[in-house]
């Protein structure tokens, strides 16, 4: 695994890795693979099926290990396809580190889309990390467009983190969750969007079993003239219990959309959906000023902390 200087930076940025991973992983770069491992409890291994990508297998009762499957795109005019297929048996608990870098400083596009798949078993807890980033100084495009699908059977959990950094063009994103019986699925998603960037997000969790529970919270912020649309939608299928939360910051000349829905198709569903849209008080950043920020300092402190 021969890393240069923006490798470096794109994964410590993406996937907060200094140096090679420790336990099982997986570096995607420039379409191939440039590097991978696998443990006695974790095996990784390309596909067979003609598709690019990844099946990772977790062995039942794995518990406190890390799975690192970062991408990165270095070279402008790559398109591609990657399907990442998940196999987590049961009680286990472990984490798995995504995310996305692309630096681009030519004038074609760059575009990665991921379809990551999860089948979590019985009691088993994932928390799952996914970071995208962006740089470079060229004029092509960097556009990403995740899709993730989980499955939690019975008293399942996953904890799903989602975070745009800066310097992603385009995305849409598309997050479909099924909760079995006694199954839980924490959303937090955390996006910032300047200059004339787009973002959409297309969430739907489905509660199907009864006791499930589902937690949407999204946070972002919209500078210059970029957009944002988000549709996140719980649907209750069961005696169960959903709540999606949006919150968030508009400046300059963006433009944001929150349109968030709550289903129920049981009269033993409990669902509750909230949006907010604002601005920046003005206070906020007085308040900080008397204490020595400039005013560049305060917003940025304040935006800092907003999504954290």
């Amino acid at each position: 695994m021969m890393e240069s200087q923006v490798d470096r930076e794109l994964l410590e940025k993406i996937a907060d890795l200094i140096g090679k991973p420790v336990g099982a992983f997986n570096i995607r770069k420039d379409t191939g693979c440039d590097g991978r491992q696998s443990t006695e409890n974790i095996q990784i291994t390309g596909k067979t099926d003609g598709k690019s990508g990844i099946d990772i297998r977790i062995k039942d009762g794995t518990k406190g290990e890390q799975c690192h499957i970062p991408v990165i795109i270095t070279k402008p005019g790559i398109q591609e396809l990657v399907y990442n297929d998940f196999y987590i048996g049961e009680n286990c608990d472990v984490d798995i580190v995504a995310g996305c870098g692309i630096h681009n400083c030519g004038g074609e596009d760059s575009r990665h889309d991921g379809i990551h798949t999860f089948y979590v078993g019985k009691h088993s807890h994932v928390k799952y990390t996914e970071k995208h980033y962006g740089d470079g100084d060229g004029t092509g495009g960097r556009i990403m467009n995740p899709q993730t699908v989980v499955y939690l059977e019975e008293g399942a959990t996953i904890q799903m983190e989602t975070v745009q950094i800066r310097g992603i063009d385009s995305t849409k994103r598309e997050t479909k969750i099924v909760c079995g019986k006694d199954a839980e699925a924490v959303v937090t998603e955390r996006l910032m969007t300047h200059g004339d960037q787009v973002a959409e997000s297309d969430m739907e969790i489905s509660l199907d079993g009864d006791g499930a529970r589902g937690r949407v919270i999204s946070r972002s912020v919209a500078k210059g003239t970029s957009r944002q649309v988000f549709y996140p939608k719980m649907v209750g299928n069961a005696a169960c219990f959903g709540h999606v939360q949006c919150d968030s910051i508009i400046m300059d000349d963006a433009h944001i959309e929150s349109i968030p829905a709550i289903v129920a198709n049981s009269t033993e569903a409990q669902l509750i959906h909230e949006a907010a849209i604002g601005k920046i008080a003005g206070d906020q950043l007085l308040k900080l000023e008397t204490l020595g920020l400039s005013p560049e300092e305060a917003e940025e402190c304040i935006l800092k902390g907003f999504l954290a």
